[in-house]
């Protein structure tokens, strides 16, 4: 590790003061952020820890139904939290890692870090969910723009994310047992007007939705309606844990399983 400045601010507006710092970094629950400071990939000269600020934690249920969770909350809490508001997002949350990484990772953290593997990239764009910052709104379908990129300015701050709850949603996981990343994975989300499928884990260019199958299950939703369609290989990812065909052929294994879970 190395010499830096640690800020403990306990409002958003003081975050933001402090991100508008020379060379800062916020830090969230810092799973990725710390090991790759010591592994000096990143070299911030600030850290702003967020978990200081009461306004970024906690769950809750809007007018319209959607659930609310500050992007400070843990995941351990969104598992325990959500699990009778929406199971298949709880579900999710309660299988990231291990109980060390539950405990001190944050919804936040993950979504703006946007690992092409994590898990919550998938529940934010399987839900149509909206991501809230500092400065403004963002949907899901904009916010994630490829490995490791998303939507968000320079010292933009996520403060929470809105998830609308869908009628029946099923998050199916094939994990990579080294890292219990998703080797793949897919968020599935059945709504009145039709269904939305996130994939994660498969794509280099991080999460993505399969149109194919949205459309398919959308006119007839079953898992033999995906008998006939394939994600095209070609920007899946090939690594000693699966060739870009292995990860093809498991997206349509998990999503028909997402579909069958949901039935």
């Amino acid at each position: 590790m190395y010499n830096f400045e640690f800020k403990n601010p306990s409002t958003i507006a003081d975050a933001v003061a402090a991100l508008a710092g020379e060379d800062a970094q916020a830090l969230g629950g810092g799973q990725t952020l710390i090991p790759t400071m010591k592994q000096r990939l990143a070299s911030p000269a600030t850290l702003v820890s967020l978990g200081g600020i009461p306004e970024l934690k906690g769950v809750c249920v809007e007018d319209d139904g959607s659930i609310s969770i500050g992007a400070a909350t843990t995941h351990a809490t969104v598992a325990a939290e959500v699990a009778g508001k929406y199971p298949a997002l709880a579900d999710l949350a309660g299988h990231i890692g291990d109980p060390a990484v539950r405990n001190r990772g944050t919804i936040g953290g993950s979504l703006a870090n946007n690992d092409p593997a994590a898990c919550y990239p998938a529940a934010a764009l399987g839900s149509g969910a909206t991501i809230r910052t500092n400065a403004r709104e963002i949907a899901a379908d904009d916010f994630f723009q490829g490995m490791f990129t998303t939507a968000l300015d320079e010292g933009e701050l996520i403060t929470t994310v809105r998830f609308p709850v869908p009628q029946a949603a099923s998050y199916q996981k094939f994990l990579q047992p080294a890292s219990r990343f998703a080797l793949v994975g897919v968020f599935l989300a059945r709504f009145a007007d039709g269904v939305r499928v996130a994939v994660t884990g498969a794509s280099e260019d991080g999460v993505f939705r399969w149109s194919e199958a949205e459309q398919a299950l959308s006119k007839e939703f079953r898992p033999d309606a995906l008998m006939d369609l394939r994600v095209n290989p070609m920007n899946m990812i090939g690594d000693l844990h699966g060739s870009k065909d292995y990860r093809a052929h498991l997206v349509g294994v998990m999503t028909r399983r997402a579909v069958q879970a949901c039935m």
